[in-house]
């Protein structure tokens, strides 16, 4: 009921800011301005309620964090990137590759990869054994029941190219067309997704058709694959998938408990609307 209530006072007091750039709420003395509502609206394409939601939580957060003294230094930050990289099978350099095709940007993954070791390092000290460790049940009955998010092509179509000078393969890679003669090897090969090691399945299940993949070594030579198109659909194998499917299950009941917790914040909260 009162969170009802402050939803409503919220929605209906916020048009009452006199300026774009005015305050528009405090939470706990800090302040959350009309700009910042509108922005969060338009990045996140959300409402207003959503916005003011979600800004609330975020202010709590940072709150707790700095209550807490809560803070992750870059060798913590290389050490949970480090695992993401072997709960996807696959070793950290290679890993770091595929990160970089999706962030152009290398540094925002860093940024979001140490956010995430404070968010657990805040959960940790919030939860103090209230959260259930996922056991092999949890994770065969998430596995079956979320079948869709642990699938792999069946085949893949590529085009290898492999060379003992790296250069060459970024040359290649950038002028597809002219293929350094007598440095670079050029293979067509037919992939089948389950006689391939884990990370080179990865790697490839993580790039665009009609692209090449991070350079990688295999044989002491550099490798890329161009991949032409992928086949069919398959389940990977559950023991394969454990690590992924441990991780997702652990960060789903994270969500809860934060989620929860700062429902319960939201009502202790000074939280002023000003108009």
């Amino acid at each position: 009921m009162h969170k009802f209530l402050l939803a409503l006072v919220l929605g209906s007091s916020l048009t009452y800011a006199s300026t774009i750039n005015g305050i528009a709420i405090t939470v706990n003395d800090e302040p959350i301005t009309q700009y910042d509502i509108e922005k969060t609206m338009s990045v996140n394409k959300i409402s207003k309620n959503e916005a003011v939601s979600y800004l609330i939580d975020k202010v709590l957060y940072d709150q707790l964090v700095k209550k807490n003294n809560i803070t992750a230094d870059i060798f913590e930050t290389n050490e949970y990137i480090e695992k993401l990289a072997n709960s996807n099978g696959m070793d950290v350099y290679a890993f770091k590759g595929i990160v970089k095709q999706e962030y152009p940007n290398y540094e925002v993954f860093e940024n979001e990869a140490k956010n995430a070791v404070i968010r657990q390092k805040l959960i940790s000290s919030l939860v103090r054994g209230q959260l259930a460790i996922a056991n092999d049940e949890d994770m065969q009955l998430y596995y079956e029941k979320n079948i869709n998010k642990y699938l792999t092509s069946k085949y893949f179509d590529v085009v290898q190219y492999s060379s003992t000078n790296r250069n060459a393969l970024v040359d290649t890679i950038q002028n597809p067309s002219k293929v350094a003669s007598g440095e670079v090897t050029k293979m067509p090969l037919k992939l089948e997704s389950n006689k391939i090691h884990a990370q080179l399945q990865y790697i490839l299940n993580g790039t665009k058709p009609n692209t090449f993949t991070p350079i990688f070594t295999a044989d002491k030579q550099y490798v890329t694959l161009f991949l032409k198109q992928a086949e069919g659909k398959v389940a990977i194998p559950f023991e394969a998938a454990k690590p992924r499917v441990f991780n997702d299950i652990m960060e789903q009941r994270e969500q809860t408990f934060l989620k929860d917790h700062f429902e319960k914040q939201k009502v202790k909260a000074d939280i002023k609307v000003l108009r």
